[in-house]
């Protein structure tokens, strides 16, 4: 445990950016973690000030339409954000591993059955597809979450199933093989510990895609349903005051789910190197 922690540090310290990355990651957490607790408003609560003002010393991103403060309700939202992205990608990697290692270790029938459904998937635009489950299942946080797990599944299938077909044929499969292992032990034991590396930067990836999903399921009337504080819908209930000069209303939440995506991309370079078995050596 000791040297793991050693080895994250030492990776985190080697490159300003991953460092830059893993704070602005920690602020995100701490944000989800704490932040509803801490913040000076309610973000339900109409009329805690003028309605539509703009940013000043009390409400630091300003007032929405109905007097809510939005920066109250922009950190309240991180840990709804967060959390579909946590559970959707989750998702999406516990299933989408194995089915990609069993079809490209085993190979035959595994393999054509596994990647023709990843296939299937990703014949669909993602989005669309998307959208069209939440349309017909219901637009509830859990249905975002399966939504967002089934668009995100096919990437971790190809990732594992490139990897493993690789290595299968390696030197030290066959001779941990001849050991006696049998095949899910090789699996399980030697070759899913050298497929983390690209599958934790997929991860990395698929958390900004999964937030953006999400955001922009609100954003268009099918995610999370009003007042709920989400950011995509806090972006689509600020959208038609920018004409009128009322920027900020949607400007700040648009400003952190950029800043979320920003982060998740700069942090896959990060847990490559952590879980790369390489680079511990």
């Amino acid at each position: 445990m000791k040297s793991a922690l050693l080895h994250a540090r030492h990776v985190l310290s080697e490159n300003p950016v991953t460092l830059l990355a893993a704070l602005l990651f920690g602020m995100f957490v701490l944000m989800a973690l704490v932040g509803p607790a801490l913040v000076p408003f309610d973000p339900l609560q109409s009329n805690v000030g003028p309605a539509l003002q703009a940013p000043n010393a009390t409400h630091w991103f300003g007032t929405d339409a109905i007097g809510r403060d939005i920066f109250s309700r922009v950190i309240v939202a991180t840990r709804l954000d967060l959390g579909i992205a946590v559970f959707a990608v989750a998702a999406s990697f516990v299933i989408g591993m194995p089915l990609g290692l069993a079809a490209g270790f085993f190979g035959g029938w595994w393999d054509r059955i596994i990647s023709r459904g990843a296939d299937t998937i990703m014949a669909f635009p993602l989005f669309v597809l998307a959208m069209g489950i939440v349309a017909a299942l219901g637009n509830t946080v859990g249905n975002i979450v399966l939504a967002t797990a089934i668009i995100n599944l096919p990437f971790y299938v190809r990732v594992a199933r490139a990897e493993a077909n690789v290595r299968r044929s390696a030197g030290y499969i066959e001779a941990a093989r001849l050991a006696g292992n049998s095949d899910w032990r090789l699996l399980a034991v030697h070759v899913f510990p050298n497929t983390l590396p690209p599958a934790m930067v997929q991860v990395s990836l698929n958390m900004g895609w999964a937030i953006l999903n999400a955001a922009g399921l609100s954003f268009i009337g099918l995610g999370v349903r009003p007042p709920e504080p989400e950011w995509g819908i806090l972006v689509a209930e600020g959208a038609q005051f920018i004409v009128s000069g009322e920027w900020w209303v949607s400007f700040f939440p648009g400003a952190v789910l950029m800043l979320a995506v920003f982060t998740f991309n700069l942090l896959g370079d990060a847990l490559r190197d952590i879980f790369d078995p390489r680079r511990r050596t």
